[in-house]
C-alpha cells in the first residue's frame, strides 16, 4: 500500500448469485483515496457505485458476495505515539466481528441515500447519535448526550438541544439529512463515505449540505469517498474522480482534467447530456444512445461498446480493454487508447 494514500481499493470483486445467473456488480474495481482530500466516484444508476462502498464496510448482504480484492487501510492506532498507524485489509475481515465493528463508525462511516431508511423511527435522534459515541469511547451517557448536542450544533442544526430529543419524523429533509451526518462525523472517522447524500434534497437545501461537508472536511481533516450520478456537485466537490460504468471503472483523473478533457467515450456523453449556459432554450439535449445492459448478461468486449459512438467492429466488441495511461496522472479503459497487450 502506498505510503501516500489513506484508503487503496485493489481489485475489487463483488457479485451477486441470483436464480437466474451472476450479477457481477463490482468487477475488478482499483483506486486510491488520500488523507483529507475527496475522490468522487461517478456513474448511472446500477453501475456498482453505491455497491462498492457497502463492500469497503463489508455490508454487501446475501446473495451478494464480495469474491475477491482488496481494500487496505491505513488505520490510527489508539494511543498511538506520534501518529502511529497500522494497515487492515478489510476485506479479509469477518463482515460479522468485532474487527470491521470497531472500524465502522470509528475509522469509517456512512452517509446514505434515504434518511428515513437509515433513522430509526422509535429512537431519539440523540440516542442515535450517541450510540456510536458509546460504542467506540470511554464516556458516560451524560457525556455523550453533550457530544452529541455539540455535533448537532456543528452540523448547523437550529436549538441542537432540543433537537437531540426529537424523533426523524419530526424533523424536516434537511434536518433528517443533518442528523444522519452528525451520526456519522460523531466518532470523527478518518474516512467518510457519502452515498448520494442529498439526492432527496431541493437544490436550495442540497448547497447547505455540500457547504456543510467542505466545512466539515475541513475542520476535522477527513477524506470523503463522494458518490454521485450528478456531475454538478462532482464538479463541486471533488478534486479526482473515478467513472463508473457496469462495474468498471472506465476512467480516472483529476477533476479538471476530467471536465476539460475526458477521453472515455461514457465520459464525452455524459458531460454531452448536461445542460450549459448559452445553449439555445430549443436545442434537444444530447443523450446517450440505448440502455445500460442487462448486468446478468454483460455485452463481449468493451460493455459501453453497443453504446459507444465510436464503436469499432471486431475489436471492442471482442478484446476487453485494459486501463492505460492517457496522460498526465490520467487513465481511461478504451481501444482507442492501445490494444490489450500491446
Amino acid at each position: 500500500m502506498s505510503d501516500q494514500l489513506l484508503l487503496e481499493v485493489q481489485d475489487l470483486q463483488t457479485h451477486f448469485f441470483l436464480d437466474r445467473g451472476i450479477v457481477r456488480a463490482v468487477d475488478g474495481v482499483s483506486f486510491g483515496v488520500e488523507p483529507g482530500r475527496t475522490l468522487g466516484v461517478l456513474g448511472e444508476s446500477g453501475c456498482g457505485k453505491s455497491v462498492t462502498g457497502y463492500s469497503i464496510l463489508r455490508l454487501v448482504q446475501k446473495p451478494g458476495r464480495t469474491i475477491a480484492g482488496h481494500a487496505y487501510l491505513r488505520r490510527r492506532l489508539a494511543n498511538g505515539r506520534g501518529g502511529a498507524s497500522e494497515v487492515v485489509d478489510l476485506i479479509g475481515l469477518d463482515p460479522q466481528g468485532p474487527e470491521i465493528r470497531r472500524i465502522r463508525g470509528h475509522d469509517i462511516a456512512m452517509v446514505f441515500q434515504e434518511p428515513m431508511t437509515f433513522l430509526n423511527p422509535v429512537y431519539t435522534l440523540g440516542n442515535q447519535i450517541m450510540e456510536g459515541i458509546l460504542l467506540h469511547r470511554d464516556v458516560s451517557k451524560q457525556e455523550a448526550r453533550s457530544q452529541a448536542i455539540e455535533m448537532l450544533r456543528l452540523v448547523g442544526m437550529p436549538d441542537p438541544n432540543a433537537m437531540v430529543d426529537r424523533y426523524p419524523h419530526q424533523l424536516s429533509g434537511g434536518m433528517r439529512q443533518r442528523g444522519i451526518i452528525a451520526i456519522a462525523l460523531s466518532c470523527h472517522p478518518s474516512l467518510l463515505i457519502a452515498d448520494e447524500p442529498t439526492t432527496a434534497l431541493d437544490v436550495t437545501t442540497e448547497a447547505q449540505i455540500l457547504d456543510l461537508m467542505r466545512g466539515l472536511q475541513a475542520d476535522l481533516g477527513m477524506a470523503i469517498l463522494f458518490i454521485t450520478h450528478n456531475l454538478g456537485v462532482i464538479a463541486e466537490m471533488a478534486e479526482r474522480v473515478i467513472v463508473m460504468y457496469l462495474g468498471n471503472v472506465v476512467e480516472e483523473a483529476d477533476v479538471r482534467t476530467l471536465f476539460r478533457e475526458p477521453k472515455h467515450p461514457y465520459t464525452k456523453a455524459l458531460l454531452q447530456s448536461i445542460p450549459k449556459i448559452g445553449r439555445k432554450s430549443r436545442s434537444r439535449l444530447n443523450a446517450i444512445k440505448g440502455m445500460v445492459p442487462d448486468p446478468l448478461n454483460i455485452p463481449a468486449g468493451c460493455r459501453f461498446h453497443d453504446r459507444c459512438p465510436q464503436f469499432m467492429p471486431g475489436k471492442c466488441d471482442v478484446m476487453e480493454p485494459e486501463m492505460v495511461e492517457v496522460g498526465p496522472d490520467h487513465s481511461a479503459r478504451c481501444l482507442l487508447y492501445g490494444l490489450p497487450g500491446g
